[in-house]
């Protein structure tokens, strides 16, 4: 049997909406291979560069996650300008032809073409004699929509667990630890530091409970696990921000990891999950109230935790 079916679409974050469109693809023609298509960068970054979204998920994460979703291929669709001034015919002949497809899935909000100016409407017009078209609602979370832009307004709220009620899963913050001033380790509560790139949607400034996981298949110490063991996660407090008190100007997400003391994670790649605030950013007077209220955060760390594990 030959031919496919496409999904079209973003994709940012992979939430249960985009996950609802592979599903219904995969109902739809459960003969046929599922062929994803997505773009990187975001086309509304390329179109304006200083008016696109922060992003949600990297592209490893998100190429990961549309196969766990189902995805037997992902194809990523590098978006120009050259791209972006093509009219929806051109789009069609020159993306999605190609990939053979007997019925091309997309939302029903799905906007294509030069100018947006391609619909659903559209891409059944242009698909007539090659393929079928499904355009589907969007899926809601209670009242509200499901859609990226309100996972990011819930973290720039700080309200981590609401966006993990529209993404389907705890938010997910991932990088390489850097060095840092290492003000946290003098004060005893070292903590694992990772930059935010200005490209990236982070939670609002504070402090969180939540989960950290290294990604590179070593252990707490830098040794390599044993064969099929699972990635070593623990439980962390995690601060959001430029570190006030000190005055600082770079954003950073820093976990403190409870319990341990003896981790090695300099240059490690390491996933913060977000579970749920403890409290906002605060400039301290002294090194006192600040040690006081690390305290304090950790311990509602730990009820946060344990009432809501979120992991």
């Amino acid at each position: 049997m030959t031919g496919s079916v496409v999904v079209i679409g973003n994709f940012d974050g992979v939430h249960p909406g985009h996950q609802q469109v592979l599903a219904a693809a995969r109902q739809a023609e459960p003969d046929l291979p599922l062929v994803v298509m997505t773009f990187w960068p975001h086309p509304a970054s390329v179109v304006r560069p200083d008016g696109g979204p922060k992003l949600l998920t990297n592209l490893e994460d998100r190429v990961a996650l549309l196969r766990r979703a189902g995805a037997d291929e992902v194809r990523v669709v590098d978006f120009t300008r050259d791209l972006s001034q093509l009219t929806p015919a051109e789009f069609v002949e020159q993306h999605v032809l190609p990939l053979d497809p007997v019925r091309v899935v997309v939302g029903e909000n799905f906007r294509f073409g030069h100018r947006a100016a391609g619909t659903v409407d559209t891409l059944e017009d242009l698909g007539r004699g090659h393929f079928a078209v499904t355009g589907l609602p969007l899926v809601h979370v209670g009242d509200e929509e499901t859609c990226s832009s309100g996972v990011r307004a819930a973290l720039e709220a700080g309200d981590v667990r609401h966006a993990a009620e529209l993404l389907g899963r705890p938010f997910r913050f991932r990088g390489v630890v850097k060095h840092g001033d290492k003000r946290g380790r003098e004060l005893g509560f070292p903590t694992a530091n990772l930059p935010v790139p200005n490209a990236y949607a982070s939670p609002a400034d504070g402090v969180y409970a939540g989960w950290v996981t290294r990604l590179d298949g070593m252990d707490a110490h830098g040794d390599p696990l044993p064969e099929g063991a699972t990635a070593p996660t623990w439980p962390a407090a995690i601060s959001v921000g430029t570190n006030p008190t000190f005055d600082g100007a770079d954003r950073r997400v820093e976990s403190f990891v409870l319990d341990r003391d003896d981790l090695e994670l300099y240059d490690a790649p390491i996933a913060v999950d977000f579970c749920q605030r403890i409290r906002g950013q605060v400039k301290f007077d002294g090194i006192d109230a600040l040690i006081a209220q690390m305290d304090a955060d950790v311990a509602a760390t730990r009820t946060a935790l344990a009432e809501h594990p979120c992991h």
